[in-house]
């Protein structure tokens, strides 16, 4: 197969809660991609399959699962048992999926599908395993919403990480291999984010436009939200306590340099409360102490926390040779990828054109990697999937 012959195959994932009102115009616009186009960088892609991961929402979205799901070959159903949050559910789909990249993407009409070659193109670019958006416009949300959204994400990026991800957003396109093993072991509870961050070799971001949601009130309250952030923040692992731990470091050795500052005065003849030295030195130091053997302790219980979670001390994926990238990392690009007409199309009159050479050099693909083909530290990602 020739680097121009490789048709990228994007499975799109959509957790579904409140989406009776906006997965048909969502649909309509997904179906327009199922056919094979050529990004603005030149790379040939489709999407394959709609992966809807129905999350027991109170309105009337699961018969519109299965309308669509009649209506149109791409679209498979996934079935939840219960409500159990939207990374859950985004997860569930993402283990279903089959393509080469997957795609997430909110049921409320926010994130256009037509962005996804822009998503392509700056993956292919940089060679990136996992492409954020990076909204050019506020989110559609209320403005308190918003803040609190962007303080959240400020608060993670500069305490919490211990990852590459410092900021995110739901409409992501990530490399399919890894985030079918990232669906695989990912345990209860644990951010989405985070555990993509564990794995993921190289993150950007491309600029996107969000648009307006579609008619639909917000899943979210503000009890929700608060439940999404404070899960954010346990999953971000031990670095919390360790800055609890270095506060605490902090308050001993400023108990001693007090002590020694009230021996000098006393000597110096300066008059001191009698039984007030004592007792601020005493709060001081024993409260660093504790503060900092929680902190000693907050590593033991992090261990057991990234065992709970999940957390693998490996990945191994396909041959990146073999796969969208169609090179291994660190070798040289052997040829660039042009834009191709489709079959029945004009050639375009301007633009990179492919070089004679190109057409007939071949890479190292060869057949389409099976679907879990990945393995986290002891799983194989297959045995998490439905058979398709």
């Amino acid at each position: 197969m020739t680097d121009q012959d490789f048709v990228h195959r994007i499975s799109v994932v959509t957790p579904v809660y409140k989406g009776e009102l906006t997965l048909p115009a969502l649909a309509e616009e997904i179906a327009a991609l199922t056919t094979e186009h050529v990004s603005p960088g030149g790379h040939r892609w489709k999407v394959t399959e709609w992966l809807l991961a129905w999350d027991n929402g109170p309105d009337g979205s699961a018969d519109v699962i299965g309308e669509l799901a009649e209506r149109y070959d791409f679209v498979k159903p996934v079935w939840l048992s219960r409500n159990f949050g939207q990374h859950p559910a985004t997860l569930a789909g993402m283990a279903s999926s089959t393509g080469d990249w997957i795609a997430t993407i909110d049921e409320d009409g926010q994130h256009d599908p037509a962005d996804l070659p822009a998503f392509l193109d700056t993956a292919m670019a940089e060679q990136a395993q996992l492409v954020y958006a990076d909204p050019t416009n506020p989110a559609p949300h209320g403005a308190v919403r918003n803040v609190l959204s962007a303080g959240a994400k400020w608060v993670f990026a500069t305490f919490l990480t211990g990852t590459k991800t410092t900021t995110f957003q739901s409409y992501r396109l990530m490399i399919g291999d890894a985030g079918r093993s990232v669906a695989a072991y990912a345990g209860h509870g644990v951010y989405l984010d985070v555990a993509l961050g564990w794995v993921m070799g190289r993150i950007t971001h491309v600029p996107v436009a969000l648009r307006q949601e579609g008619g639909r009130a917000s899943g979210y309250n503000m009890k929700r939200l608060i439940s999404h952030f404070w899960r954010l923040v346990l999953s971000s692992g031990t670095r919390g306590l360790r800055i609890v731990s270095g506060i605490g470091a902090a308050f001993a050795v400023l108990g001693v340099l007090y002590a020694l500052s009230l021996v000098i005065s006393s000597l110096a003849g300066a008059q001191v409360p009698q039984g007030w030295t004592s007792t601020i030195v005493i709060l001081l130091v024993s409260t660093g102490l504790v503060l900092f053997c929680l902190g000693v302790i907050a590593e033991y219980v992090g261990v057991a926390v990234n065992m709970a979670m999940g957390k693998p001390p490996y990945l191994i994926l396909n041959d990146p040779a073999a796969g969208p990238f169609g090179r291994r990392p660190g070798a040289p690009v052997r040829h660039e990828r042009a834009a191709q007409p489709l079959p029945g199309q004009a050639r375009p009159s301007s633009g990179p054109q492919a070089d004679d050479t190109d057409a007939a050099a071949t890479d190292a693909r060869g057949e389409q990697p099976a679907p879990g083909g990945s393995h986290a530290a002891g799983h194989d990602s297959g045995q998490f999937r439905p058979q398709q």
